[in-house]
């Protein structure tokens, strides 16, 4: 469902999220209301989640910048994960395949243990690694990234051919008329059940039904 015009849109955005709808319109050859209609969609789909500000997090607070690497046991490492991806102190947080759970964050020099421990239970942890970071650059991008909706139907790619509709308040995706018209009859069925308080124990309530 994104065209060309749509990466170049979201290629602009990611260089400057407070770039102007006249000027993106300028770049892409359409109007500035359709740039709009553009972006909203792309909000609607899910494409684009927010937009934020990005700090250069080193003129704002002292300390020493760092990055960590944690093994947690398999057991914990989504809790682990959930911890330093919620600390404030922390500024970037990754989990690996292998559950290794990697972060940055500046902490004052003279109690960098501590502030570690702080930010994680490091007897949850089996060992930990942690690095002074010399220069750090984030700098992203969408160049060689092939975007694809999926189909709320059946799960397959949605192409150029596919449908788009507005169903219980959610913009959603389907690939062909068939899936659109298959997952409508089954809302409105779910909608119309739910509506019954005596049918307690009909499909609604089977999860194999959810949306």
């Amino acid at each position: 469902m994104l065209d060309e015009t749509d990466i170049q849109i979201l290629e602009l955005l990611v260089e400057d999220a407070r770039r102007s709808y006249t000027d993106i319109a300028q770049v892409v050859n359409l109007s500035p209301p359709a740039v709009s209609d553009r972006i909203d969609r792309l909000s609607e789909s899910g494409v684009i989640r927010r937009f934020t500000v990005e700090l250069d997090r080193s003129q704002l607070r002292a300390g020493v910048p760092l990055l960590v690497t944690l093994l947690p046991s398999t057991s914990a490492a989504n809790s682990v994960h959930a911890a330093v991806r919620e600390d404030p102190q922390v500024e970037h947080s990754f989990m690996t395949a292998d559950n290794t759970v990697i972060f940055s964050a500046h902490v004052r020099g003279d109690r960098v243990r501590t502030a570690i421990d702080d930010i994680v239970d490091l007897s949850r942890i089996d060992s930990y690694e942690i690095s002074i970071i010399d220069t750090a650059e984030w700098s992203p991008t969408i160049g060689g990234t092939e975007f694809a909706l999926s189909c709320a139907e059946c799960g397959n790619t949605v192409t150029t051919e596919g449908h788009s509709e507005q169903i219980g308040g959610t913009q959603r995706h389907f690939c062909c008329s068939s899936c659109l018209h298959r997952f409508r009859e089954r809302y409105d069925r779910i909608e119309a059940d739910t509506d019954t308080p005596e049918n307690t124990n009909t499909e609604s309530n089977d999860p194999s039904w959810s949306l």
